[in-house]
This record gives structure tokens, C-alpha cells and sequence, in this order.
């Protein structure tokens, strides 16, 4: 069975036709069209209190392929389903997915759930070819090993929907367009950023104000990235530092932002050919620091995600050690989400794979480029990722700062690329200090072109609105 390596949640009709002859077991469960909501509840429910899964609905017990004559009613059939879970079943979209002519729909269940689930107080798991009822012992040691707290479920005190931003909301939705919904409201419901109180109000998890808060360091403020980069091998006078504050996704792409201005970069020869090297694979670096900020634990207060890079190494450091039954030694293999809604978000909005699946390719495209794998350390209160760079074997040896000089920019262009390579960012108002003489429109144009360009990325919105380097 081929479910767990290959691509997660992007089913072929190769794969498809394979689980449907194979008929269903304990990870594929084959369902009609003509079934019921509770019973495709039961059997998301069962995979998920299990080892998780893959739900297909147009295909009888016997392995017939009847198709679905609505396939998208069935697929929001299936996300309503997931909602009569306690707690609420947070899962990648449903597919809509053709084989030999027929729609079909398949609902994957992430292994590694970190919670236990039930449907009107019935708590199933999958077993074989069948759902059925956890026995007392079986519960018992499955609430055990899925203890965690569930930080990102809670309500924040005080907080309330006005404390989203509308703006950020709508664009994270309409990258969704599978998930129907009759609010913005009611898709942050199903999502798990919103809750419904006992009056009919919707108010924020912790989930919700660190995905789309406005300012989600009000309620957590040590909610951050923390990267500072040093000019030796340990911690000394100078240094760069950035404080990366505001929503997850601001977050990582502010940190992807340093990892490229403050990289170093330089020639290698490899055989008889000359090739420009980084002084880490930046996908490695970004992958790090996007585990860090999807699976650190958010309930740990006075303490922050930090990124420091050295003349030798980069660590990645994030607080709460390693959740469930996750240890050192089956990190590769193992699934646990402590965040379930943030990994799921972190997910649609592109940024990261369900649970962590990139820490195989992390050690792939070490080894590639010919450095150390990635080493994994658990300290006191967190998890550390220590990646060891080329260091002085990069012919140079300083980071990568005017790397816009084989660009034609303008004067002012090169006056605000000068400017943020040394305070790490401009808005539109700095700019205009900058060149008084200009009009708004010459500066709005500026910028824009620094974007098109792919030297600039823009963070924010309106007033917010900021540059930073790309």
C-alpha cells in the first residue's frame, strides 16, 4: 500500500484504481453514493482515531464503481461530516477525482492526529475492513498517548471576531474554492479558527488569531520569529537582528526573506564546471523554519522561535519538545500534529505539507549538495535543527547584499534597495522621504516594479503595507 509515500493529498486514478481493487482495509474505506452523513462522520472518525487514512465515496463494498452523479454535493456532504466529530475533523479538502469515466471523492484522513474523536459520544476506530466501537481499555490508552492540551483549539479571553482581518480572510479563501460555505464565518468554522458560543457568536481560537489576526501578539507576544544572523561562529557584538511579528504566514515569509538577504553565497567547482552555491540548500532553511512555526507549542509563554545563523552552522530553535509519541529515533517515520489547524492552513495557503513530510527531502537535498544531514536535538523546553553549511569553502566568503547589481533599476530604485539592505525594510512613506521631489505615483510605481521584478516581496495591506527583500 502505497498511501503514506506518495504525495499526500493529491490522488491519481492509478492509486485510486489500486485501493478500490484492493478493496478496503484498515486505511481505505470504500463507501456507495446513496450513504448516509453519520455514517461517513463514523468512518472519518474511525480512521482518525486510528492510523488515518483515505475515505472513497461512489464505490460499494464489493468494489463496484457506480460514480456520482453530484460529486461536488457529495464533497461538501463529506466536510459537513467531518464537522459532527468532537472535536470538529480539520482535513485537507476533499477530491474530486475520475476514474474510467466516473467522479468519485476522496477524503483523506492525516495520520498522527493529535486528538481523540467521537460522533454523538460514540468513539469508533478503524479495525480491518470494518469501523467498530473502542473498547474501555482501547480508549483509555488512546487518550493517554493523544494527551496533549490542544493549545490552538482554545478561545483566547477577550478576544472576538473583529480581531481577524476581513482582508486576509478573503484571500486565504478564495484559494478555497472547494470548501462551499454560506459565510466567511461559517468556512472559519469548519477550518477550526472560529468557535461557536453558547449565544450564536463566532469568536477566535489561539489558531484563528495567529493565522488572520490583525495582531495576534496581543494575546500571544511570544508569537514570533526571532533570526539574527553573526558574523562568527558564536554569539558576539555584531550581528544582524530582525523581530518578525504579525501572522504565521507574514512570519515565514519575513524569515525566508533573511535567510536570502543574510546567505552567503560563492563558486564551487564540481567535475570541470564552475556552479554558484548557497551556503545552505534554501529549501532545506525554509523548510526548517516552516516545521518550526507549524508544530512549536504556541501554549509555552516567554519564549519565541529563533533562527541564528553563524559563519559554520544555522539553527532553528522551537519551544516545546517533541510531541505524542514522536522520540528522536522515529522522527522520519512517525505523524503527530500538536497544531492540527494551523498545519491544515499552514497547508492550503502552500506554505507546508500535512505533517511534516518534508523532513525526508530536508536530509535528501542536504546530501545533494554534499553537507551533513540536518541534526535533530530535543533540549529542556524545545526542539532544535542544527544545519551545517559549505562555511569556507565558498570562494566567498561575505553575504549576498547587492544582488540587484546586474539589474537596471533607476536612481531612486537603487536608493530604496540601499535602504532596506540596511534597516531591512521600507514602506511607501520612507520611500517618499527619501526622494521628497517625487510624486506618490512615481514612488507606487517603483515599488511595484521592484516586485515585479522578484527583488522585493510586499507584506501587508493598505497602510500596512510594507517591502522587504526577496
Amino acid at each position: 500500500m502505497d498511501f503514506l509515500t506518495s504525495s499526500p493529498y493529491r490522488t491519481t486514478p492509478e492509486q485510486l484504481a489500486r485501493w478500490i481493487a484492493e478493496g478496503s482495509s484498515a486505511v481505505v474505506a470504500l463507501l456507495p453514493a446513496a450513504v448516509s452523513q453519520r455514517k461517513v462522520g463514523e468512518t472519518l472518525v474511525a480512521l482518525a482515531n486510528a492510523h488515518g487514512g483515505a475515505l472513497v465515496l461512489g464505490v460499494s463494498a464489493t468494489g463496484q464503481v457506480s460514480g456520482l452523479s453530484a460529486p461536488a454535493a457529495l464533497r461538501d456532504q463529506a466536510l459537513a461530516a467531518a464537522l459532527l466529530a468532537e472535536p470538529p475533523l480539520v482535513l485537507p479538502l476533499p477530491e474530486i477525482v475520475a476514474l474510467d469515466g466516473r467522479d468519485l471523492v476522496v477524503v483523506h484522513v492525516p495520520p498522527g492526529l493529535s486528538q481523540v474523536y467521537n460522533v454523538k459520544g460514540q468513539y469508533l476506530v478503524r479495525a480491518g475492513r470494518e469501523n467498530r466501537t473502542m473498547s474501555t481499555a482501547e480508549l483509555r490508552m488512546l487518550l493517554v498517548a493523544r494527551g496533549e492540551g490542544h493549545f490552538e483549539a482554545t478561545v483566547a479571553p477577550g478576544a472576538s471576531q473583529a480581531d481577524l482581518d476581513d482582508a486576509a480572510v478573503e484571500r486565504y479563501l478564495e484559494r478555497l474554492p472547494g470548501l462551499a460555505a454560506p459565510s466567511p464565518s461559517a468556512a472559519l468554522l469548519t477550518r477550526g479558527c472560529l468557535k461557536a458560543t453558547a449565544q450564536g457568536e463566532f469568536v477566535p481560537t489561539y489558531a484563528g488569531l495567529l493565522l488572520f489576526g490583525r495582531n495576534p501578539q496581543q494575546y500571544l507576544p511570544s508569537a514570533e520569529i526571532i533570526a539574527v544572523r553573526y558574523a562568527g561562529a558564536t554569539m558576539g557584538d555584531e550581528f544582524v537582528r530582525e523581530d518578525m511579528r504579525g501572522p504565521l504566514g507574514d512570519q515565514i515569509r519575513r524569515a525566508e526573506a533573511f535567510l536570502v538577504a543574510n546567505m552567503r553565497r560563492g563558486m564551487r567547482i564540481r567535475g570541470f564546471t564552475r556552479e554558484e552555491v548557497t551556503e545552505y540548500p534554501l529549501a532545506v532553511a525554509r523548510e526548517a523554519v516552516v516545521n518550526a512555526v507549524g508544530h512549536r507549542d504556541y501554549g509555552l509563554r516567554g519564549d519565541s522561535i529563533r533562527l541564528l545563523m553563524f559563519s559554520d552552522r544555522m539553527e532553528i530553535y522551537s519551544p516545546g519538545r517533541l510531541p505524542g509519541h514522536v522520540t528522536l529515533d522515529n522522527l522520519l517515520y512517525e505523524r503527530f500534529s500538536r497544531n492540527e489547524v494551523i498545519v491544515q492552513v499552514l497547508s492550503d495557503l502552500g506554505f507546508i505539507e500535512r505533517l511534516g513530510y518534508g523532513i525526508d527531502r530536508m536530509i535528501a537535498a542536504m546530501q545533494e549538495a554534499g553537507l551533513p544531514a540536518p541534526r535533530f536535538e530535543e533540549t529542556a523546553a524545545g526542539f532544535r535543527v542544527t544545519l551545517l553549511g559549505h562555511g569556507h569553502d565558498l570562494v566567498s566568503a561575505a553575504p549576498a547584499t547587492q544582488r540587484w547589481g546586474n539589474e537596471l533599476l533607476n536612481p531612486r530604485q537603487e536608493q530604496a534597495m540601499s535602504f532596506i539592505a540596511q534597516q531591512g525594510r521600507i514602506t511607501n512613506s520612507a520611500f517618499q522621504t527619501l526622494c521628497p521631489d517625487v510624486s506618490p505615483e512615481t514612488i507606487r510605481r517603483d515599488l511595484v516594479d521592484l516586485v515585479d521584478r522578484g527583488l522585493l516581496m510586499k507584506i501587508g495591506e493598505k497602510r500596512a503595507t510594507y517591502y522587504i527583500m526577496k
